[in-house]
């Protein structure tokens, strides 16, 4: 099912940083599924992949009401939020299922509303509050791609 791994994020900083590096190592082609409750830190992290991906300061929004906001850095950049969907039917019809392909990475926020949407391979986050301004971040892989994906931005924060 995958390899699981855990992080401790001190701080809202720390969480920004690794989510620049995790930017900084997406390609065209990654799928990135996150998941915790409202403000575990999701957007806030997702913000931080743009700034790594190359997208513009400031261009970066929650996408709850439009449910995906394309953005252009190194290469084009969807993030999507399935806050209010409630399946795969309202999530098809959206035209989100076009966008996945070797051309463009994807973020998701709230996978876990519509699991279906993350394809067989995938990097799967979970960001949980454990203190104020700490979070714990789990994260599994499936896939290899996704497996070197993981290793290389966790390994970092090990140190």
């Amino acid at each position: 099912m995958g390899t699981v791994r855990r992080v401790l994020l001190a701080s809202p900083e720390q969480t920004h940083a690794l989510g620049v590096r995790l930017g900084t190592l997406l390609a065209p082609g990654d799928f990135v599924g996150l998941v915790g409750q409202l403000g575990a830190g999701k957007t806030h992290f997702v913000r931080g992949v743009a700034e790594g991906a190359g997208v513009a300061p400031g261009e970066v929004s929650s996408p709850t009401f439009a449910i995906v906001h394309p953005y252009q850095g190194r290469f084009p950049l969807h993030h999507a939020d399935l806050y209010r969907l409630r399946d795969e039917d309202e999530l098809y019809a959206t035209g989100f299922f076009d966008l996945l392909g070797p051309d463009s990475a994807m973020l998701v926020e709230w996978l876990d509303q519509v699991p279906a949407a993350a394809p067989r391979e995938h990097l799967r986050l979970e960001l949980r509050a454990v203190a104020a301004e700490e979070r714990e971040l789990t994260a599994r892989a499936v896939g290899e791609r996704h497996e070197v994906l993981m290793r290389e931005l966790l390994d970092v924060t090990a140190r």
